[in-house]
């Protein structure tokens, strides 16, 4: 399941800013190559480089990224064609159309027979300034956000402070622990959407890439002010103890205000278990996944925690409740939870 390739869906309204949003990945990537998707018909411009005249047209956009223009019935074949080895891809981030049914989106990804992939969830962008009022007009934006894993309140700088957090406020009223993230100009930092890829670099000296040179001037460019925006917690977990299955389920089925992913791997204290259970959680979805163990590897748990606004402390506190400390092995029932979100 590590190997997947996640798919981010980035949806909202028209003129929330999900293409300002998907250029700043494209321009802070570090190194990842990331599928674009742009889910939309006509002039597509991504970057200053215009998909233009037909659908399915795939551009390079020379730092190891790939653009693409597609009708929603085209996305699995599109998938397949990204998710093919010798594409090299890390991740695919799909750009709704501002007029998309977001849960028809992910109902494709999540239901997908393809084994390369792995949904990486649902990034619904609202704008501070007009979604009060875009929302009361179009009722269903409020539905498309509750469906959300992660909420961006993007162009936070257009409205006072007392107003941002008013809407805040009604946004988390309707997306519960989901984490709510305010930015302006789509300033989201990627590694809270999907993990830079580990790559082998030369250690002796060299140029930097177009790419790397603008990000370190977008860097240089800030420093000396602080940008409105959130920032993004990692925060990792280990244990040379087994966990209680029932325990774990309840700490993901009921997350801590702010967490979006989780990742790792659990040793369950369970009577005649013994496999290694990879964990895989993306806002509400969760996935298990048995295996073995390698040589010489000790039996366990570590876990790692990403999100925005996330109480680290309270986290671990409870985290660490999820230790099964008693010397009896639990009864075979306790794993009931963990194979629910099993796939067979």
């Amino acid at each position: 399941m590590a190997d997947r390739i996640p798919v981010v869906l980035v949806a909202g309204f028209l003129g929330s800013g999900k293409t300002t949003l998907l250029n700043h990945l494209l321009r802070n990537n570090r190194g990842t190559r990331i599928g674009v998707v742009v889910n939309d018909f006509g002039a597509i411009n991504v970057d200053s480089m215009l998909v233009a005249g037909q659908v399915d047209a795939m551009v390079s956009l020379g730092n190891g990224c790939v653009c693409c223009a597609v009708d929603v019935t085209e996305l699995d074949e599109l998938f397949t064609r990204l998710t093919q080895p010798r594409a090299g891809i890390d991740v695919i981030v799909v750009e709704a159309s501002g007029l998309a049914e977001p849960r028809n989106l992910i109902r494709m990804v999540v239901g997908s027979d393809n084994p390369r992939l792995r949904y990486g969830g649902l990034v619904e962008v609202v704008d501070a300034e007009q979604f009060p009022d875009s929302s009361a007009r179009h009722p269903e934006l409020r539905t498309h956000v509750r469906l959300a894993d992660l909420v961006v309140v993007n162009k936070a700088d257009r409205v006072a402070p007392e107003q941002l957090a008013r809407l805040r406020a009604d946004i988390a009223a309707l997306v519960g622990s989901v984490p709510v993230y305010a930015t302006t100009h789509g300033r989201i930092d990627p590694g809270l959407l999907f993990d830079r890829p580990r790559r082998e670099r030369p250690l002796v000296a060299e140029q930097l890439s177009f790419d790397e040179l603008l990000v370190e001037h977008e860097h240089h460019d800030h420093a000396g002010h602080r940008h409105l925006h959130d920032d993004y917690t990692s925060v990792s977990f280990a244990s040379d103890r087994e966990l209680d299955p029932r325990k774990l389920i309840g700490f993901l089925e009921d997350p801590p205000p702010g967490l979006f992913r989780a990742k790792g791997f659990a040793a369950f204290g369970v009577a005649g278990e013994r496999r290694k259970f990879v964990l895989h959680m993306v806002g509400r979805h969760i996935v298990f996944e048995p295996g073995g163990w390698s040589r010489g590897e000790s039996r366990g748990a570590q876990l790692v925690l990403i999100g925005a606004g996330l109480h680290t402390d309270k986290a671990m506190a409870r985290l660490r409740g999820t230790v099964h400390d008693d010397a009896e092995p639990l009864d075979s029932q306790s794993m009931l939870g963990v194979w629910r979100y099993t796939p067979y």
